[in-house]
C-alpha cells in the first residue's frame, strides 16, 4: 500500500484544508474575528471529514471486511447482470457526513475492472440510488470468486475518487478511494456467502467483518 493512502488526512482534503487554514489566519490577522472564527470552524470540520484513521485488519482470505464506515441500510438477494452476471447478495452501507469517507478494499485480490457511470444525485440512503446515482464500480477477483464494490454519490456528494486501476493487486483493508460529503457503498457478494451483519448495524471500514466466503 502506498504511503499516499496512509496519510492521517486524505490528500484530497489537504487541497481544501491548507488554503482554508491560510485564509482563516489572514482573517484573524486583519482583525475580522467573526469571519476568522467561521473559517476556523470550517477548517476543523474539513479536518474531521477527511480523516483517514489507521485500522487493524482481520486476517483470513475468507473474511470480508466492510468497505466503508456507515450504517447498513439494506441486505438483499439480487441479480447482478452488469458485471457479475449471477445471483448475489448485496449489502448497502450509507455514509453520513459525520462518517469517515475513505473507502477500503473488502478482500485481497486483483482489480478486474473499474467503471465510472454518470448519473443522478438522489439521497444515498434510498433504494433507487443504487441504480440511478453517479457511481464507480470495481470488480475484485480473489478467494475463487468475484466481488463488486460500488462507490455511489449522494445528494451532497458530487465527487467520487478511485485510486486504483485495472490490474492492480489490492490488500484487504487497503484504502482505494473516497467519496465526498455523504454517500453510499454497495458490495455484491457470492450468493452462498454467510452474511455477518443486519440492517441497522453500524460498521467500520477495514475493521468489521460483514461476510464470510465459502
Amino acid at each position: 500500500m502506498s504511503s499516499k493512502l496512509e496519510t492521517p488526512i486524505a490528500l484530497e482534503g489537504l487541497k481544501l484544508i491548507i488554503p482554508l487554514a491560510v485564509l482563516t489566519i489572514v482573517l484573524f490577522v486583519l482583525g475580522w474575528i467573526v469571519a476568522g472564527a467561521a473559517g476556523l470552524i470550517l477548517t476543523l470540520f474539513m479536518l474531521f471529514f477527511f480523516r483517514n484513521p489507521r485500522r487493524a485488519v482481520v486476517q483470513g482470505d475468507h473474511l470480508v471486511v466492510s468497505p466503508a464506515d456507515g450504517k447498513v441500510v439494506a441486505i438483499k438477494d439480487v441479480r447482478e447482470d452488469d458485471y457479475l452476471h449471477q445471483d448475489v447478495k448485496r449489502i448497502s452501507i450509507f455514509l453520513s457526513v459525520l462518517n469517515v469517507h475513505v473507502n477500503c478494499a473488502p478482500v485481497r485480490g486483483t482489480v478486474e475492472s473499474i467503471d465510472y457511470k454518470p448519473g443522478k444525485f438522489n439521497i444515498a440512503a434510498v433504494e433507487k440510488a443504487s441504480l440511478e446515482n453517479e457511481q464507480t464500480s470495481m470488480v475484485i477477483v480473489g478467494h475463487g470468486c468475484k466481488i463488486l464494490v460500488k462507490q455511489i454519490a449522494g445528494i451532497l456528494a458530487r465527487r467520487i475518487i478511485c485510486y486504483v486501476k485495472q490490474g492492480d493487486v489490492v490488500e484487504k483493508g487497503q484504502r482505494y478511494g473516497l467519496i465526498c460529503f455523504g454517500s453510499r457503498v454497495d458490495i455484491f457478494l457470492p450468493e452462498n456467502c454467510e452474511i455477518r451483519v443486519k440492517v441497522g448495524d453500524r460498521v467500520k471500514g477495514a475493521r468489521d467483518i460483514i461476510a464470510v466466503l465459502k
